[in-house]
């Protein structure tokens, strides 16, 4: 079972039919609405501020989303990907935009609507990426359009499959094979 924790008097809420990984941690000021997976090993640490996140939003392994006390929070929309290995600090991300694996998105950064933001990219503080840009490298920098109608088709179909990954879950319990 995730550890869903109060912290200052905040109590996470959670939307329906939301699939939390085992080892997944939701503490604090965390809003989160229907249909969203947070996946193994994921911290939504809203110790120090607020993070609200939208319905069908994917939160894959290991990721970490958190503020700063007093100066910022995180917002992430609707039908947004975030993947593996992930930091979210103090950012927006908008509806149908896509996280990339390893990326780090710093305070006041703002991901647009059916932005990518590539695997491994470095998004500093105070960074706006507009809907429908492809941004990459160390620190990121924007690099094409994306059509908006593919993005948000890819977008949203990755949504959508982690919703039906989710359901692979539901409990699961598996007995320990004996020693030989």
């Amino acid at each position: 079972m995730a550890l869903i924790k109060q912290v200052r008097g905040f109590i996470p809420k959670i939307g329906k039919n939301c699939f939390l990984a085992d080892n997944a941690a939701i503490v604090g000021d965390v809003t989160m609405g229907d249909g969203c997976s947070i996946w193994f090993g994921a911290v939504l640490r809203g110790d120090v501020n607020t993070i609200t996140i939208g319905d069908r939003v994917n939160i894959q392994d290991n990721t970490v989303v958190h503020t700063l006390y007093e100066k910022s929070v995180t917002e992430i929309g609707n039908d947004v990907s975030v993947g593996h290995n992930v930091v979210i600090h103090g950012a927006k991300i908008c509806d149908k935009a896509l996280i990339g694996m390893g990326a780090v998105v710093m305070d006041h950064a703002v991901v647009g609507e059916g932005a990518i933001v590539a695997a491994g990219s470095v998004v500093l503080g105070g960074t706006q990426i507009g809907p429908n840009e492809l941004w990459a490298g160390s620190p990121a920098k924007f690099k094409k359009m994306v059509d908006p109608a593919q993005a948000s088709e890819i977008n949203v179909k990755i949504a959508r499959n982690y919703l039906m990954y989710s359901t692979w879950y539901d409990d699961q319990t598996v007995e320990p094979l004996p020693n030989p």
